[in-house]
């Protein structure tokens, strides 16, 4: 049994990987589906009264029954009801059935992060939903897509492999896709933080191979097809490490690709740095004072919405809203104690434009007390990706004074995504 972990958690439409970590480790490691094996498959099966998961409702499915399902992934992102034995179900809730299962060893969860291929408001909505279905607190739950789980995945390895840019090539039945990490360039002066990100630069299905990088043309060996497109990937950039993941490079096809991989660079392969970098994620989640590289991409928040506060005596802009966030995942509710002060200031800075807006919110009305005994609740709550209102309400001061009806609003407008975060390379 494991206590007190933190988890990664890959799922996507063929199964899930676990990764967790907890203090008597070393660094996460991955449960075993069978040996040399970390996929547990993505299916559910219902027979004698028992649910049963992964490669036992694999076998369960050659009894030729109405007893078990596949394709939960799709089926609950779509919001589809399900036959299974007999029953109708939520599809959204078949999957939380199977989670459920496949995290039963697990007590005490402190942070889970889960990991897609791709994610949105939609997919981290069902997620945390389902995770507060298995009991899990949504302020502990976290989705990311996988670009962003090979970024926390390097930022934990050694700073040689990503000193400069890192590749990672993925590889499996119906595509090839490379993608780099690279650093931002982002102005000193938005302190010691230091900007990431992860580019998708280069993605083909199957039946595209043949004409965008020949690898199944019968004149040109899948290997020679597979060298010419790291060399185009490669080209004009310095590689410090490279990742190959996917049943795709289960086989040894491509040693001369391979040479030209370690030319000068380390390379690296394996099928569970998805769920690793997800349970690094989820570390640093449990950080008090993570500092660490902060990932960008065209879906984060590049401004940052800060209130000038005291805060264990030392007095600064701290951040209600961080860049580096889903607009999404940015609500949060605060409490403050005031000083004598007419309005309170808000900053808005941004890594974009690198502009600076000052915005002001008058406390006239407030009631008058002494200082720290006016006690204001803090609320920001994102409308949608350029829009959000921040609310400040007297919530009074214990005993001592009542709440009162002092409520003022004031609404910040962000520059929005629109290809901005473009403009960073």
């Amino acid at each position: 049994m494991k206590r007190g972990c933190v988890i990664g958690y890959d799922i996507n439409e063929k199964g899930c990987q676990i990764s967790y970590y907890d203090d008597s480790m070393e660094e996460p490691d991955t449960m075993m589906a069978s040996s040399n094996n970390y996929l547990i498959p993505l299916v559910l099966g219902y027979f004698k009264d028992r649910w049963v998961f992964g490669k036992e409702a694999k076998r369960l499915a050659v009894v030729g029954e109405d007893c078990t399902e596949t394709d939960l992934y799709g089926k609950a992102k779509r919001r589809e009801k399900v036959s299974l034995a007999g029953k109708t179900y939520d599809a959204v809730w078949l999957l939380a059935k199977y989670i459920s299962l496949t995290l039963q060893d697990f007590e005490n969860i402190q942070y889970l992060t889960f990991t897609t291929p791709e994610t949105d408001v939609d997919m981290a909505k069902m997620l945390k939903g389902i995770g507060q279905h298995i009991g899990v607190d949504k302020e502990i739950i976290n989705v990311q897509d996988y670009k962003e789980s090979f970024c926390q995945y390097m930022i934990f390895q050694p700073k040689e492999l990503w000193q400069y840019e890192s590749a990672l090539f993925y590889c499996d039945e119906d595509r090839i896709k490379a993608y780099m990490l690279r650093r931002l360039r982002v102005d000193a002066s938005h302190g010691m933080n230091s900007f990431v990100t992860v580019d998708e630069v280069a993605n083909a299905q199957r039946k595209e191979l043949e004409a965008l990088y020949p690898i199944m043309n019968k004149e040109k060996s899948p290997d020679e097809s597979f060298k010419s497109m790291i060399e185009n990937v490669f080209e004009k950039k310095v590689i410090s490490s490279v990742y190959l993941t996917g049943e795709g490079f289960e086989k040894n096809w491509y040693p001369n690709s391979l040479r030209v991989l370690c030319n000068g660079r380390r390379a690296f392969m394996g099928n569970n740095l998805y769920s690793k970098g997800a349970c690094y994620k989820s570390i640093r989640k449990c950080e008090p004072n993570d500092d660490g590289p902060i990932y960008l991409d065209e879906t984060k928040l590049t401004e940052r919405i800060c209130l000038r506060m005291r805060v264990d005596g030392q007095e600064g802009w701290y951040p209600l809203v961080t860049w580096g966030t889903h607009w999404y995942e940015a609500d949060g509710q605060w409490e403050v104690l005031l000083e004598d002060a007419s309005d309170i200031e808000i900053l808005v800075e941004s890594l974009v434009d690198e502009e600076v807006q000052m915005e002001k919110v008058s406390l006239e009305g407030l009631p008058k007390r002494t200082d720290y005994s006016l006690r204001l609740q803090v609320e920001a709550m994102f409308l949608d990706e350029r829009t959000c209102k921040l609310t400040f309400r007297d919530v009074g001061f214990g005993e001592f004074f009542t709440p009162t009806d002092f409520r003022v609003e004031k609404t910040i407008q962000l520059g929005g995504i629109n290809g901005q975060f473009n403009s960073m390379s």
